[in-house]
């Protein structure tokens, strides 16, 4: 079989113009990454692990923040670095990526589902060391229960791996943090229908 995270970033950078036309549109990002936004004292250190093109999250975060984005994709860097140029940004697979100091912040929108699932319980634990004490996680994740699938999203193949809610919780909680806030939100992709993502604040414990 393939591996994921190769098929994840060639994916990404096949796709980079019809992300960019697609992605965001009607999704709750700019509302939770405002919840976030209200919780962290102004001119903190933010780290957000596949950051895509940078829209909306990075610029939003990076305009109050000391921001870092890390992605797998170059094609989508590019992007992101032309629309928040004052942010930094690095090419990495984040799954064995090591931040150079502890940040307030953690961000993983809509990511942790191109990860196998069987890797998200340790992922959790090294983010909860990433953070320094009290510091913040936003993040996304799957809402049914869904082993490793191989398939053509927007044009390109992509890999897709996650639990269910309940499951999700319990891995967070599991690491390290307390939950501030959760809801499982449906979202419309375009040409798939509904999705419904697991969406939550949490506080290293």
């Amino acid at each position: 079989m393939s591996d994921p995270r190769e098929i994840v970033r060639a994916g990404y950078d096949a796709i980079s113009q019809r992300y960019a036309d697609w992605s965001s549109a009607g999704w709750p990002t700019r509302e939770w990454v405002g919840k976030l936004l209200e919780l962290l004292p102004e001119q903190s250190d933010v780290l957000e692990i596949g950051c895509g093109n940078g829209e909306p999250a990075a610029r939003l975060l990076a305009a109050r923040h000391r921001y870092t984005g890390v992605d797998i994709s170059s094609a989508q860097l590019e992007r992101a670095r032309a629309h928040v140029p004052g942010a930094t940004f690095v090419q990495a697979d984040y799954t064995a990526f090591e931040p150079p100091a502890q940040v307030d912040a953690v961000v993983a929108i809509l990511t942790t589902t191109h990860v196998p699932r069987e890797e998200h319980a340790e992922l959790l634990h090294r983010i909860a060391g990433w953070l320094r004490p009290d510091g913040l996680l936003l993040a996304t994740f799957g809402s049914a229960d869904l082993p490793d699938e191989y398939a053509d999203w927007l044009g390109a193949p992509m890999f897709f791996s996650h639990y269910d809610a309940e499951t999700n919780l319990r891995l967070v909680t599991d690491a390290g943090f307390d939950l501030v806030e959760h809801a499982v939100v449906p979202m419309i992709e375009e040409g798939h229908g509904e999705v419904q993502f697991l969406w939550l604040v949490a506080k290293r414990a």
